[in-house]
Parts: C-alpha cells; structure tokens; sequence
C-alpha cells in the first residue's frame, strides 16, 4: 500500500541550518514577529527574510499559506518556505499549513524549523495526508518524495502526540489506495484478502464466503453480485481494545464495480464506479487505524463485497428477494443495489454482535450530490446523540456533513404492490428514501446513523488534504468518534 512519509522529530540546532539541503522551512507570526529559527534564517540571507515580510505578497497570504523564497544567498538550500501562522493556530490551520508544505516540497529534503510553535503534530498530519500519490500503475522510475525533519524543542513529546495522526494517516491512505484501485485490481477476492492481511496488526478477520452467506438467507445482497462472474463476500474484522461491553458496528458497502446491472448506466463516467466501495474502504481504514494506535474500545467492522454486473444471471428489475430479516423486496432498478447490500449485513451485524450503536457508510445515491455537492455527506439517523456526536467528530476533523431528514411520510413511496417493499421510491427524495429502506433493516433500541458518501468519496478536483481522486473522508471523524464516545 501506499505510506505516508516518514517524518522525524529531533532537537532544534540552528547552526545546522546553513548547510541544509533541499528546502528549508520558517514559520512567521500573522504579525511579522520572528521566532528563533526564523531569525538565524534572516541572518543567514543578509535580511531577505525581513524585506520579503514587508512587501504585497505576505501581507496578502492568509494563515496556513506557504510562500517559497528560490535560491537563498548563504544557504545550501534550493528554497527557504515561508509560512505564515500565528503561534497558537487552530488544528485546522496547522493542517493547512502541513498541506502547503506537502505541495511545495516538490521531491525535496524539507528541514521544518518548528522550533516551539504549537500543534507541530498537526502540521505534521497535514504535510503527510497531502503527501499521498497514487501511481501504483505507473511505469517508469518514480520519483524520490524527500526526506522530512521537524526541529522541535521538545521532540520526544511532540513524536508522542504525533503517533496516533501517523495511524490515522496510514489509516487514510489505505483507503485512498482500495478507493483509487481499478475493479480488475480490486476485485472481491483481492479486497478481502488485503483486510485479511490486517490480521498482522491484531484484527481478528473473517470472510464469509457465498454458501455462508446463502445459509444466513443474505438473499438481497446475494441478489446484487450473481451477475458477476467474482464472488460475493462479506467481511468482518473486529477489534478488542475494550473491555466486556458490546462492540460498537461500522457497516460498508463494497460494490467494486456498478455498472448498474441490468438497469445498466450511461456508459459516460461510469469508469468512475471504482470508487463505488468507497463506503467499504472507509471501514477498512477506521480499522487499520483502530488496530495501529491499539485503541481502547471494541469496535466491529462489516463490509459486503460484490460486483454488480448485467448477465444471463443477473437480478432483473421486477425481481423479488427476501433479505435475512425476512423482509421482501421488490427490485424495481438494480442500480439501486447498495441498500440491497447493507440491508443483510446491517441485519447480521445486529444479530450477531448486538452492537451498542451502528454507523453504514455508502456511495449509495446521486441524489446526495444534488442536495449537498461535494462538500458534505449526507447524515441520517434514529438518534439525535450520536448524529450530534458524529456531527461533532466531523466539524473537529474538518469533514463536512450535513443531517438530512427522515420521517414515515416517506415509506409511502416504497410501498409495493406484490412485496414488502420496492428498492426504490422514484426521483423524489431520492436519498432519504434510500436511508427510510435501511431503517427498514435497524432494530428499534440500536442508535443508528447512514453516511451518504457519494459527493465526498471520491473528487474531481484537489481537496485541502488531498489531491484529486480518492480523499479518505470520514476515516478521521469516526476514528475521533470512537475516541470520544466509546475508548474508556
């Protein structure tokens, strides 16, 4: 998989600052004040600092941008980064700090006077979230990423608080890289098989394979992937950092490829529909994540794999398919097939585990990009504590969502004539009658919430923290969600 960079925290020692290679960093106060490394930085450029700090260019920059001095006179380095943070910035400032650093560093050794300036391991967390570049199938020599040192006053205790965000990082490029994979990549099997690799970091993994799945009665899920020639799975990894207590559930939809089945899509964009486990791949990283900074909670991560294809085999639309529940379901479209999934495994995650809450995530309507674009996912839920803790965790982590509504007025549009239900309720509200079908599927007593992540999985364009293509989003709202609701 792709790693995030290697950065090493080490004592402040300016007099190594004159023959540092590559580019050298210097953090300079919303106000012009400079701090140590900053000033050895002047004095090394016969003042270039200060003149630069006086003109247009730094008065525009806002806290977190990154401006790059070429060439400095007195120094080895290629470039002294200049950037502009006020000596308390807000996590997400030093993030976007990072970020910038990451953008500017271009293959270069980055030596980042940090000296005392505070949230140097959230600097740390951006530089190497937007750091990531997926070029697995890319031939031709890569190019080396650099070498990355922060001097710090106190390393060892900002290497400390640094541990976990390095978990959280590689958390978030394991997603990024199941996201990005093309579909003859990742195919059933493959995905399985990278989650059971995690076994190595103390998961407890197991993969229900299809005759496992047809004696559970996981008929709607089944129904989705029979058109496909890959094997339909599910997924559980679960983590023992807690107590006795019941686990708390995260639940994912793994469609490798949607092409739509025999309600097939328009053939443009659907290359796009690699990202269509995205859900899946979140709960793959919040694990990885969990496992790598031994969290002290129990949590359980579920993820139903299939493939969705049109063949001689696959579901039709007028189809009918009892789910595990028992539950019948008239499949009116089969491009509506990620409720099909999450409805069985959401059910045998209840059954089995009889989880203290539930959260599924899903790139699971286009309805949600209607309403909210890419900014935010969609948040529907039975529970007004944990949708207020989820919002919470998210704003802290910078991941956009928004709390849409449910209500039973809008069973009315899944009413079917011949079965319990149909898979879809027409064009209207088309994401909250997806989120009514999956409640269908929740027990009454279990806090639940459905992450709509169809604008958020998966970008045209670069984000703050990453670049085009898969973010990782939501990896580090649950992971903080579990920190502060369910570890001990």
């Amino acid at each position: 998989m792709t790693t995030p960079a290697e950065i090493q925290f080490k004592e402040v020692d300016l007099d190594a600052v004159a023959d540092a290679p590559g580019k050298v960093v210097v953090f300079v106060d919303t106000d012009g004040k400079l701090d140590a490394g900053a000033r050895k930085v002047n004095t090394l450029t016969r003042k270039a600092l200060a003149r630069f700090l006086e003109s247009a260019a730094f008065e525009k920059m806002a806290a977190g941008d990154v401006s790059s001095l070429g060439y400095p006179g007195g120094m080895a380095a290629a470039a002294v980064c200049v950037v502009k943070l006020g000596r308390r910035p807000s996590s997400q400032e030093a993030r976007k700090a990072g970020a910038q650093l990451a953008k500017a560093q271009g293959g270069k050794d980055l030596l980042v006077l940090a000296g005392t300036i505070m949230r140097a391991d959230e600097i740390a967390l951006g530089l190497a979230l937007r750091g990531y570049k997926f070029d697995a199938h890319k031939t031709g020599d890569s190019k080396p990423a650099g070498s990355v040192s922060f001097m710090v006053s106190k390393p060892e205790d900002v290497a400390k608080s640094a541990a976990p965000m390095a978990a959280i990082a590689e958390g978030v490029f394991f997603t990024r890289d199941l996201t990005n994979e093309p579909a003859n990549v990742l195919t059933t099997d493959d995905f399985a098989a990278r989650l059971a690799a995690m076994q190595e970091l103390g998961l407890d993994v197991e993969i229900l394979e299809e005759d496992e799945l047809a004696k559970l009665g996981m008929r709607t899920l089944l129904s989705v992937g029979q058109g496909s020639v890959s094997p339909s799975k599910v997924v559980v990894m679960s983590w023992n950092g807690g107590g006795k207590e019941a686990p708390f559930a995260l639940v994912g939809k793994g469609v490798v490829f949607d092409t739509g089945g025999i309600s097939l899509k328009p053939a443009g964009g659907m290359e796009d529909m690699t990202m269509d486990m995205g859900g899946a791949g979140v709960v793959a990283g919040v694990m990885r994540t969990l496992a790598l900074r031994k969290a002290k909670a129990n949590v359980v991560g579920l993820v139903g794999l299939v493939e969705n294809m049109p063949s001689g085999n696959a579901t039709r639309p007028g189809d009918v398919v009892k789910s595990m529940k028992g539950d019948t379901v008239e499949i009116i479209n089969t491009d509506a097939e990620g409720r099909l999934v999450l409805a069985d495994v959401l059910w045998y995650a209840q059954e089995r585990f009889k989880p203290v809450g539930m959260i599924n995530l899903a790139t699971l309507t286009g309805a949600i990009l209607v309403a909210l674009g890419h900014e935010n996912a969609g948040l529907f839920s039975n529970s007004d504590e944990l949708s207020d803790a989820f919002l919470k965790a998210a704003k802290a982590e910078g991941e956009g969502a928004w709390r849409m509504p449910m209500a039973p007025a809008y069973d009315d549009l899944l009413k079917s004539r011949i079965a319990d239900m149909k898979n879809v309720g027409g064009r209207m509200a088309g994401s909250i009658t997806a989120a009514q079908f999956l409640q269908r599927f929740v027990k009454d007593d279990v806090p639940w919430a459905h992450l709509d992540i169809a604008g958020t999985a998966s970008v045209k364009k670069e984000t703050g923290l990453a670049p085009a293509g898969a973010t990782g989003w939501g990896v580090m709202a649950l992971n903080r969600l579990i920190a502060d609701k369910y570890e001990g």
